[in-house]
């Protein structure tokens, strides 16, 4: 139970709320029964009904402060658990944003409805309903994350979405060893639009499964041509990212294993990134699922290491191969005592447990360098190459030159 959330008690006959005085609180009944009054424009009072444990009351006061629209009086001892509107706005914002916005218009055309025929007719105090919803959906920008999502779904099927790959280096060999896929999308009238913005909507509204199954069908398809026009036979890997989404589908793992397989891509050459979030999200679903990709041979990388909840306990109990550090980490370590003891710390961590290690970000010598004195395995950094489309893969790659450092 929250702060905001108290236990109240009432005796029968007691009056939990009157009609007409502002409203800061809605309440769950756990014990008793209680009876609702609503007192019409002729001042006579009647009973609309009754409620017992387990129901709501007072519930309008959760999306406004606007006066209450009927009397609840205990018929018996009653036990209350009090909600105030500050929790109900911190749980509800902490939703999708499309449930936030459709819980918010049925409260208010419920409200709306009451005032009409409980009450009679429109309280000129209370804003027109249809106003209220447009300062939902403009508050919470509800509407153009829904449009993002649609238009998303569509681009899918078209040339809008593409995949751009950036280059990762052995630090001690300096060659190039694998790939991260990276999604980018070009809007026909909207531009560039960042994969910070597209991303997380995509996982909201569920189009990020086809999106990762596209993702990793396409890369595979690239990795073998990659390989093919520069030489390479099974040497370099492809690291592709996935979300909790993905791991929640039942078929994860056969879906993944059978794209691998129509590529003629081996297993071993595809890495998995994944974020510490959905690993803390559902541990015990993502646990079997790791265990059944690395069984497979995949690789499993924790990517953004270092910015969540970076457990020891969880590297000991998930099936990890690689340790992602954090760019900002990186980009830090010069000049931020506390960065570069972390990245050390991170090093020396992923070393005795075996995991190999990439730093993300690199856009200096001085960094580069730092790193490969650090031990750190692999890198990837606009130092080295900039993601890029498949058509300048086979030439980056061709002209690779062992940068400076």
């Amino acid at each position: 139970m929250t702060q905001a959330e108290t236990k109240k008690s009432f005796k029968a006959g007691d009056i939990i709320m009157r009609q007409g005085d502002p409203g800061e609180t809605a309440y769950i009944i756990e014990a008793g029964r209680v009876e609702i009054l609503v007192t019409g424009p002729s001042g006579e009072e009647k009973v609309v009904s009754t409620r017992g444990a387990g129901t709501m009351i007072g519930e309008m006061a959760l999306i406004d402060s606007a006066p209450r629209t009927a009397t609840v009086r205990a018929l018996e001892e009653c036990k209350l658990l009090e909600i105030s509107q500050k929790d109900f706005s911190y749980r509800l914002d902490a939703t999708d944003p499309v449930l936030r916005m459709a819980t918010q218009v049925v409260l208010t055309r419920y409200r709306d409805m009451l005032t009409r025929a409980e009450i009679g007719g429109e309280n000129n105090n209370w804003p027109p309903a249809e106003a209220v919803e447009l300062g939902y959906a403009e508050h919470t920008n509800t509407v153009e994350t829904i449009k993002i999502a649609n238009e998303f779904k569509e681009a899918l099927s078209t040339d809008e979405i593409s995949l751009h790959y950036q280059p990762m280096i052995n630090l001690q060999t300096k060659d190039v060893v694998g790939f991260e896929a990276l999604m980018r999308w070009h809007h026909p009238t909207r531009g560039f639009i960042s994969p910070g913005i597209f991303i997380p909507i995509a996982e909201e509204s569920g189009a990020i499964l086809a999106a990762s199954q596209w993702a990793l069908r396409e890369s595979c398809r690239a990795l073998k041509r990659i390989e093919g026009q520069t030489g390479y036979d099974h040497h370099l890997f492809m690291s592709v990212n996935f979300s909790s989404r993905d791991f929640a589908s039942d078929n994860f793992v056969e879906s993944v294993y059978n794209t691998i397989s129509e590529s003629d891509i081996q297993p071993e050459q595809i890495h998995i990134e994944i974020t510490e979030r959905l690993l803390m999200d559902q541990p015990d679903n993502a646990k079997d699922t790791l265990k059944m990709c690395q069984k497979a041979g995949m690789s499993i990388a924790i990517d953004d290491f270092g910015t969540g909840y970076s457990s020891l306990s969880y590297l000991h109990y998930f099936p990890i191969d690689t340790l992602k550090i954090d760019q900002q980490f990186v980009r830090d370590m010069s000049k931020n005592d506390n960065s570069m003891a972390l990245i050390k710390s991170i090093i020396a961590m992923g070393k005795n447990m075996g995991m190999k290690i990439v730093a993300e970000g690199i856009e200096h010598k001085e960094e580069a360098t730092i790193l490969t004195e650090l031990g750190c395995d692999i890198a990837q950094g606009y130092y080295f190459a900039k993601p890029v489309p498949e058509s300048e893969v086979t030439a980056l790659v061709h002209n690779w030159e062992s940068p400076d450092y």
